[in-house]
């Protein structure tokens, strides 16, 4: 099992197997990592990877269109394209409620 705290989530921490797809895992244990489509399109579920970017899997193309070069070195991703393999905390931006 990995750890995965969300820290944008008050640090809630939550255990999930290797091998785990951030996203889903958010939204089984109501982690709070925004989102849409969930299927690597939108880039809702932008994210920063805080602590153990190591644990996380190869960026797929479909990140490549919504993260620049820089994005990926900070360690950001998108939680729908990305698998844990390891203990990850995780950041994001709050959305912001449409006026």
């Amino acid at each position: 099992m990995v750890e995965i705290t969300f820290i944008s989530n008050g640090g809630k921490v939550v255990q999930a197997p290797e091998n785990s797809n951030l996203l889903r895992v958010s939204l089984k244990e109501q982690g709070g990592i925004p989102f849409k489509c969930g299927g690597g399109l939108c880039g809702t579920c932008r994210c920063l990877i805080e602590q153990g970017l190591e644990h996380t899997d190869a960026v797929k193309p479909k990140e490549r269109k919504h993260l620049t070069e820089q994005d990926l070195e900070q360690g950001y991703r998108m939680a729908c394209q990305t698998f844990v393999n390891g203990d990850i905390k995780v950041s994001w931006q709050p959305r912001t409620a449409p006026r």
